[in-house]
């Protein structure tokens, strides 16, 4: 009887664990548990899958617009507005990226929403617009 209540103990105690760890992301639209690290996370090439501004769909804009993020902290992008070559880095506690560099814009930050290993989610603001990308791994 026991060793049933000890198994019963750990295996609540693992859940907790688990949702506890789960319900910690950094992000606000994230939920998985965090294994790999931000920048390895970010550092692949995305293409967009959703663009909105101020919440109304905007993709057929962008459709065809790629980014790219390297280890060392190279930005790259194409078919956006501030499109080019740059550089980027965390900032904030790793809950924004701050883009510099570029050919039309001297810096831009983005705010992490999600950031996972297929799905990378932020937005920016533009004067009063809202800009929200969706991205998934290309």
């Amino acid at each position: 009887m026991k060793n049933i209540r000890n198994l019963f103990v750990l295996i609540f105690s693992i859940i907790l664990l688990f949702v506890g760890v789960q319900s910690c992301s950094q992000y606000p639209e994230t939920n998985t548990l965090k294994l790999v690290s931000n920048s390895d996370r970010v550092s692949k090439a995305w293409k967009v899958d959703n663009y909105k501004i101020n919440g109304v769909d905007c993709t057929s804009q962008v459709f065809s617009s790629v980014e790219a993020y390297t280890k060392d902290g190279v930005y790259s992008s194409q078919g956006l507005t501030f499109g080019g070559t740059g550089t980027w880095a965390f900032q904030n506690n790793n809950t924004e990226i701050q883009i510099t560099g570029t050919s039309n814009l001297t810096s831009r930050t983005l705010f992490i929403l999600r950031l996972e290993d297929t799905q990378f989610w932020y937005y920016y603001m533009a004067g009063t617009d809202k800009k929200e990308f969706h991205f998934v791994r290309l």
